[in-house]
């Protein structure tokens, strides 16, 4: 019976470690599964089609075309009024045109803004996906913290309850005051409130798990264990140094001011001239009584210079200098707030680090004092209903604080891998 039970043992843990969430696997689903992230790549694949659009310029254009048409002339009359000789006319054309543009100032700067267009689609989808994860972690970290407050809230309710059985006794042996019993019952009412608020924060992060990430059955199956341990700058200079090459906000601030530089290039090209080579081969067969065959080769060069378009051209580049300063003041903004945002990140973790320190600290001597208080209390001694209501208190406090403390910490390490531009796919090994 001993081998029987264990064995049905050994398959019930194996089944939940099966279907636990592990913090990875729940990163892994984000990634592949959220619609924000899908519909950014498919924005990648549009500008990477967009550059092939604007290379193609650079190829000559063949055209081939086709005709055939008839002709019946039934009567006709000369000049001086007699008749004229009749001609059926059945001709069929065929030609083939190639067009090869010599000089386009324009076209050039277009391809280069495509391929910076590529460059910074890839910039914003890594934005995108720094913000994804971020709030799959929150939601993650969220419920995992939820989770354990509930736990805290019931262990505490529990304890009330035998608190008040307790107290009810001793005050059957006149050991206690009824005030006493109103006191720990009263406690125990305001612990069963909280431990309402908690599972009413359970549902909601469950709810919010589950917009972000996917389904979740048992918030139980969450691994806390399975957090990933980051390697984070070992300074702030070495954070922002970082921040500098990955930052996507940097990077994509950086792209547009390239991109309006060539919008300009490309406004101030509307005014120099265009040249193109074409060369044109026609042959005629004109199927008539009298057999004719004709063929044509044409090669053209053309050359068009816009002299004047009623000031539209040099509106138009005046505008596209005052994006690239825009842009450029953009670029100087963006590179004072990394600064600020990264040494703000390093900041925050910094004190959410020590500050887990110290709660932890704070929930160890709560502990330890809880224990002496209510052993002290059950011993017979002078201690008061009221100090070891106040004691529980303190130690709940204490607990819920070290689960946010827990919880903030974890955050501000993937903030700060944030705000550093490393929080994506590839560094966390999640593809």
């Amino acid at each position: 019976m001993k081998i029987i039970l264990k064995i049905i043992l050994f398959y019930i843990l194996l089944a939940s470690f099966v279907h636990a969430e592990t913090f990875i696997s729940a990163l892994k689903k984000t990634y592949k599964n959220n619609p924000e992230l899908n519909a950014e790549r498919e924005i990648l694949n549009i500008s990477e089609q967009e550059l092939k659009i604007s290379t193609s310029s650079y190829l000559p254009t063949v055209t081939l075309s086709g005709s055939k048409s008839q002709e019946d002339t039934n009567k006709l009359t000369n000049q001086s009024g007699g008749d004229a000789t009749v001609n059926d006319v059945d001709p069929v054309v065929k030609s083939i045109t190639i067009t090869q543009t010599l000089i386009d100032f324009g076209r050039g700067a277009e391809q280069k803004k495509n391929k910076i267009g590529i460059e910074l689609a890839k910039a914003k989808l890594l934005k995108k996906e720094q913000e994804i994860l971020y709030k799959s972690i929150k939601a993650y970290t969220g419920l995992v913290s939820a989770n354990e407050k509930l736990k805290i809230n019931i262990s505490n309710v529990n304890l009330l309850d035998r608190q008040v059985e307790t107290d009810r006794i001793r005050l059957e042996r006149g050991q206690v005051s009824l005030s006493d019993v109103a006191q720990s019952e009263s406690s125990l009412a305001g612990a069963q409130a909280k431990l309402i608020q908690a599972e009413n924060g359970l549902l909601t992060s469950k709810l919010n798990y589950e917009n972000i990430i996917g389904n979740l059955n048992d918030p139980e199956l969450l691994d806390k264990k399975s957090i990933l341990k980051v390697n984070l700058p070992e300074n702030l200079n070495s954070a922002i140094e970082i921040s500098k090459k990955n930052n996507p906000d940097l990077i994509i601030a950086k792209l547009e001011y390239d991109q309006s530089q060539k919008d300009t290039t490309s406004a101030k090209s509307d005014l120099a001239p265009t040249a193109t080579l074409s060369f044109d081969r026609t042959k005629t067969d004109d199927l008539s009584e009298t057999y004719d065959e004709r063929e044509k080769d044409t090669l053209k060069a053309t050359i068009t210079w816009p002299f004047f378009s009623g000031g539209k051209n040099i509106a138009s580049v005046r505008k596209s200098e005052s994006l690239e300063l825009q842009k450029n003041l953009l670029l100087d903004n963006m590179t004072k707030k990394n600064l600020t945002d990264v040494a703000s990140a390093w900041s925050n973790y910094q004190s959410n680090q020590s500050l887990l320190k110290s709660v932890r600290s704070q929930v160890n001597a709560a502990e330890i004092a809880n224990e002496g208080i209510v052993a002290e209390y059950n011993s017979g001694s002078d201690r008061t209903t009221l100090e070891v209501i106040q004691s529980n208190s303190i130690l709940l406090e204490a607990q819920i604080s070290l689960a946010d403390s827990e919880r903030n910490y974890i955050l501000s390490q993937f903030n700060l891998l944030k705000s550093v531009g490393l929080l994506n796919s590839d560094y966390l090994k999640i593809r």
